[in-house]
């Protein structure tokens, strides 16, 4: 009778509680054991002073992680050449990675897991972020066109940049390489290349931007060289199991635009099959630009099919996207980005369905260390 009595009081908390939806199942990343599939997404946040990662990161990061999630850090230079942007952080020098430390551990001390996302911006930049006010470096010399600003008021400008010499191009991978061998000095569990967004790394895949007449430039294959040289040299360094890779080929961010999109996507993804990797990062075709959603006809079904590692998808997810891409095998894992960055406690959130704290895009960018950074409200404790 006792039994039956204990059966009956499980069943009823049992009922109580939230189903179990796909983002909160388990999920095995390599030797990663994953607890759910909520991931957050690279998002810069320029506090970063000097280019060095600061104490009140943290409680950015830790305040974000729960025991067996993955995170990935904000966008992270790989050499002085890298900087396109105010106050983002740096991995190549030894003040940067010790600074990164503590920052890891503490995701660590909670049970996260954390990478690294590495980046070379590229030709989106100007003289001033640039050694000795420099020309930035590109796969092109064409320029790219003042854009507006996260504000909406302000426009940001570029110095036309310097096109790579095909005999320069190895020390701009061999930086790749030594920035993810400081990313494992740091700490942290693994690199991810951001091949995206119209930075270094996409303005050799595009061919809106790469011009070349060399082995990086012209063909499909050439223009993906430079990208598999870069994930060739990281993986050599640290071992292909600890290295991811963000794409986004249908995206047109710092008119980086390719004139057929699902064959460079479907390319790259085979290539990077071949290779071994842990995981490739794709930006849903919708995210067209960052932060706008659109209607396209493409999705990421072929290049999901032809990888066989982790994939995970990014673009303007809300909680039933996102159940809907795991529950339909579209993705294994989804990141997010601004949900999560006012939203600490995301996957409690997403588990009890309970609303979602509202994002200030005004705070994104400023360099306050708590304002927008580490004092968005964490539902209240119901233990």
């Amino acid at each position: 009778m006792g039994d039956q009595v204990q059966t009956q009081q499980e069943e009823e908390i049992s009922s109580s509680k939230p189903p179990t939806i796909p983002l909160l199942t388990p999920y095995k990343m390599g030797k990663f054991d994953l607890s759910h599939r909520v991931v957050l997404a690279p998002l810069t946040r320029q506090r970063s002073y000097n280019n060095v990662p600061q104490p009140h990161a943290i409680l950015y990061y830790s305040q974000r992680t729960t025991k067996g999630g993955l995170l990935i850090c904000e966008a992270t230079g790989v050499s002085d050449t890298a900087q396109g942007y105010p106050l983002t952080p740096g991995i190549w020098t030894k003040e940067q990675v010790e600074a990164w430390k503590p920052i890891v551990n503490a995701v660590h001390a909670k049970g996260g897991i954390f990478f690294c996302q590495i980046w070379h911006v590229g030709r989106v930049s100007n003289t001033g972020f640039q050694p000795n006010g420099q020309a930035p470096i590109s796969s092109t010399d064409k320029p790219l066109t003042p854009q507006l600003r996260a504000n909406g008021v302000d426009l940001a400008t570029f110095t036309p940049p310097r096109r790579l010499r095909t005999d320069e191009i190895p020390s701009i991978i061999n930086d790749f390489r030594i920035a993810a061998r400081n990313a494992m000095e740091a700490g942290f569990d693994g690199v991810e290349l951001h091949g995206a967004h119209g930075y270094l790394i996409d303005q050799f895949l595009k061919d809106a931007v790469n011009d070349r007449t060399d082995q990086y430039g012209g063909s499909l294959e050439n223009r993906c060289r430079f990208a598999l040289e870069v994930v060739d040299a990281v993986a050599n360094e640290i071992g292909a199991d600890k290295v991811g890779i963000r794409l986004s080929p249908f995206a047109d961010y710092m008119e980086s635009r390719d004139s057929n999109p699902k064959a460079l996507g479907l390319h790259m993804v085979q290539a990077l099959d071949k290779r071994g990797i842990l995981y490739v990062h794709m930006v849903e075709p919708r995210m067209r630009t960052v932060g706008e959603k659109c209607e396209c006809p493409h999705n990421l079904v072929p290049m999901r099919k032809a990888f066989h590692g982790t994939f995970i998808s990014a673009g303007g997810f809300d909680r039933e996207d996102g159940n809907k891409a795991v529950a339909e095998d579209r993705a294994d894992l989804v990141a997010y980005g601004r949900f999560f960055l006012a939203n600490p406690d995301l996957p409690r959130r997403f588990e009890l369905d309970a609303p979602l704290n509202k994002y200030d895009r005004n705070t994104f960018y400023i360099s306050d260390p708590v304002v927008g950074y580490t004092d968005y409200p964490f539902l209240e404790s119901t233990a």
